[in-house]
């Protein structure tokens, strides 16, 4: 055999021995991909509603929720109105009724990841011993500690829809900016307030989620008296007060009312109470819509168009 056919048959066996190593790294690569995409969740179930319309809003696969006690928040199952018509497009089953924990019934629905809270009615942060022993892979949020945003962007990290909860959080924004642009915000301060809502009052802190999607349609926000600091009973995102304490607390030149309907203003400027107070005497009441109680990507929204709607 000549030199030059030597080389030829050298070469391409060398090239042949290359194909073969780049075939093994590419079915490599896509093996490694495979096993990714299956160790992602594809069957999420959530024991918070509070949480349920952010995972719905980075199209997370939920497969059941809990719902909570059906009210006038609500549709006739418990879910919340604001997401309710997305999880019946998406087939969302009903995990168990009124809050009431039911391990079977989160058993029963074959999670790949149970969503949890912290805190608030629908924790069940106290069955987290027992569901692991179950075997049931767990994750738990603190909506009272976290804006919306934050929890989508930790949820989008854990269940592979990074992206989608980047592009409902850009959306969200865009309306706000947006809506930002369209309206004229008074000049004087505004007080956010929970008028006897479940039969407690409180004044919203100025750097509370409320607070600040407030401040990012223009408006500025003022939150309690520090005179008044004393006579708080509870503090969260809001702190909490008598009802005799309410107009003292109160110093905005106008009021929105967490939670709260066209009836609701309607009884907060009838409250004999709070008829010195100059929101009141110049009827700058205005209702968040009754959705506001908590933010999520879609009653935050609704909010902003509530908020709209009085100062365009």
């Amino acid at each position: 055999m000549n030199r030059l056919k030597f080389t030829a048959l050298v070469a391409a066996a060398a090239l042949s021995v290359l194909a073969g190593i780049a075939l093994m790294q590419r079915n490599a690569v896509h093996e490694a991909g495979a096993t990714q995409q299956a160790s992602l969740p594809q069957r999420i179930v959530s024991t918070s509603p509070s949480v349920t319309g952010i995972l719905l809003a980075i199209d997370a696969p939920v497969a059941a929720t809990a719902a909570t006690t059906p009210s006038r928040l609500t549709d006739d199952k418990g879910f919340f109105s604001q997401w309710a018509h997305v999880a019946d497009e998406r087939g969302v089953q009903v995990l168990y009724r009124n809050l009431q924990f039911d391990i079977e019934a989160v058993l029963g629905a074959t999670p790949d990841l149970l969503v949890a809270s912290a805190t608030g009615a629908d924790s069940v942060a106290q069955h987290r011993t027992e569901l692991q022993a179950q075997g049931v892979p767990m994750v738990v949020v603190d909506y009272s500690s976290q804006s919306w945003q934050d929890i989508a962007t930790e949820l989008g990290r854990i269940t592979g829809h990074a992206k989608q909860a980047a592009a409902a959080i850009a959306l969200f924004d865009a309306h706000v900016a947006q809506t930002a642009a369209s309206i004229t915000p008074p000049a004087q301060p505004v007080s956010i307030v929970a008028y006897n809502l479940a039969g407690s009052y409180s004044i919203g802190r100025a750097a509370s989620p409320h607070a600040r999607l407030l401040a990012a349609l223009g408006f500025k926000v003022e939150g309690l008296p520090p005179p008044l600091a004393a006579q708080v009973t509870r503090s969260s995102d809001f702190e909490f007060i008598s009802r005799e304490n309410l107009s003292a607390a109160i110093t905005g030149d106008s009021v929105f009312l967490l939670g709260a309907s066209q009836g609701d203003v309607q009884a907060f400027l009838d409250d004999p109470l709070l008829a010195n107070l100059p929101a009141v005497a110049g009827r700058r009441v205005y209702a968040l819509g009754p959705t506001s109680f908590r933010i999520d990507y879609y009653s935050g929204q609704q909010m902003v168009d509530a908020v709209a709607s009085h100062f365009r």
